[in-house]
């Protein structure tokens, strides 16, 4: 048997005014002729976020979702190269504190998916630089709130730069230069359109890194449709985590926008999977990334309840 956990992205479409992701462009705080004025509405905002993010978990505890994406928008312009002394961290101690202590209150599994802009294995030494700073600003966060760091961001492994083969051996020559701490948190997706299954296989099983196999990146950009010979292989990259395995799911849009998700998950392709991987693992949490948000996992764990040999638990956990 094995324990199905579902999960969802940031948002919510059931609660109104509740965005963790408000912001203010750079464009918006120039124009603001008060410098520290500007930089106060900067922590106004922020906190606004993080108290979103606890009705978000409190949401989802009243609802029994163990597991959710935090936005990686939390702190608008944190990382900007003209705000490098404003202590971002400072005015949201408190904020921070609390959503801790109502994860450790009410146990769940959060993580983050940093922006695509977020690049390990970039030729251009800024970018990298740039990348590092915004995982120690996801690290800060989890060490704000007192949330373990293992494996809490998932990264795709980045840009193909013309030379596959080159780019994947570039990851690992960028890795070294990756402090331990922030190695720590990374686990690596395969994704839709240049790096699959098999190339993130490699860097996982080589550098130790966790894979969250997204089923709907693999059937839009595959060597070989076959995933099922791998997954003991995917399996494996988890066996040093504390966490149980993760993956992604999501259904396309369309077959025109076949990569592009679509609102809701299609049962049929989620029981496809779940069929094949039943029994292999005692628990597997599963991320929906769909444009319903938490009204796409309310649907399919409505549609699971409905399959034979499927056992619900709670609102968003089953047995198979």
């Amino acid at each position: 048997m094995t324990i199905v956990r579902l999960g969802y992205v940031a948002m919510s479409i059931e609660l109104q005014n509740c965005s963790p992701s408000q912001t203010m462009t750079f464009a918006q705080f120039k124009r603001l002729n008060d410098r520290e004025a500007a930089i106060r509405k900067l922590e106004r905002i922020a906190a606004s976020n993080l108290e979103n993010c606890l009705r978000l978990l409190k949401h989802n505890a009243a609802n029994s979702i163990h597991f959710f994406r935090l936005s990686s928008r939390l702190i608008p312009l944190a990382n900007h190269e003209e705000l490098s002394d404003w202590n971002y961290l400072r005015p949201l101690k408190d904020p921070l504190k609390r959503l801790g202590q109502y994860i450790k209150e009410h146990p769940s599994r959060i993580d983050f998916h940093p922006d695509h802009f977020v690049v390990l294995n970039t030729p251009q030494e800024e970018t990298l630089r740039t990348s590092l700073k915004t995982l120690a600003l996801h690290k800060a966060l989890l060490k704000g709130m007192n949330v373990d760091t293992e494996h809490r961001c998932v990264l795709h492994v980045g840009g193909g730069y013309e030379d596959k083969e080159k780019a994947l051996e570039l990851f690992i020559e960028n890795w070294g230069l990756v402090p331990q701490s922030i190695q720590r948190m990374v686990m690596l997706e395969n994704d839709d359109t240049t790096f699959t299954l098999k190339d993130t296989l490699y860097l996982c099983e080589k550098l130790g890194i966790p894979l969250v196999f997204d089923y709907h990146h693999h059937l839009a950009h595959h060597e070989d449709s076959d995933w099922e010979s791998e997954w003991v292989r995917v399996v494996k990259t988890w066996e040093s985590s504390q966490l149980p395995i993760k993956m992604h799911i999501s259904s396309p849009r369309s077959e025109k926008e076949f990569r592009a998700h679509a609102d809701y998950v299609d049962v049929s392709s989620f029981i496809t999977f779940l069929n094949e991987i039943k029994g292999t693992i005692p628990e597997i949490h599963c991320m929906i990334e769909a444009k319903q948000k938490d009204g796409a996992l309310f649907r399919l764990a409505e549609e699971l309840n409905e399959v034979k040999g499927i056992t619900r638990i709670d609102t968003s956990s089953f047995e198979i």
